[in-house]
């Protein structure tokens, strides 16, 4: 019981200095609300810099979401090569797997750039056998 007074006579008379203090001019108060300005300014400096720590941190996991998926794909192309791993070990396979080979691009030949039809303006007008080419 004694206890439970002692807290309320220390709130009590925090409530007195703080409105003494400020019709003193002990702390500016400039909207007449009871808190002081620099506290209100120190509650917008923590809520400025809680909305940057929540953007970045929301940035970071979108980046750790990325990686992850790209960690996913790449275990899945490891748990397929752990296979050939094992045949070789075993000796069951005499070349090795690994990765197929690009597909090789045909070469462009006539150098101009032009049509084999002999069509001035470099693009087919329709299809190779359509009437228009065949007129040419």
């Amino acid at each position: 019981m004694k206890l439970l007074i002692i807290i309320c006579a220390i709130a009590a008379l925090a409530a007195i200095v703080g409105v003494v203090g400020s019709k003193l001019g002990w702390f500016r108060d400039e909207d007449n609300d009871l808190i002081p300005d620099a506290a209100e300014e120190a509650a917008e400096k923590v809520v400025t810099k809680a909305k940057a720590v929540k953007k970045e941190v929301k940035n970071r996991s979108k980046r750790v979401k990325e990686e992850l998926k790209d960690v996913k794909e790449a275990a899945g192309d490891l748990a397929g090569q752990l296979g050939d791993v094992v045949e070789a070990a075993a000796g069951k396979s005499k070349a090795r797997k690994g990765r197929k080979p690009a597909a090789k691009k045909p070469i462009k030949t006539g150098g101009s750039g032009g049509t084999s039809t002999g069509n001035k303006d470099g693009y087919y007008r329709g299809t190779r056998n359509s009437a228009d080419n065949q007129e040419l």
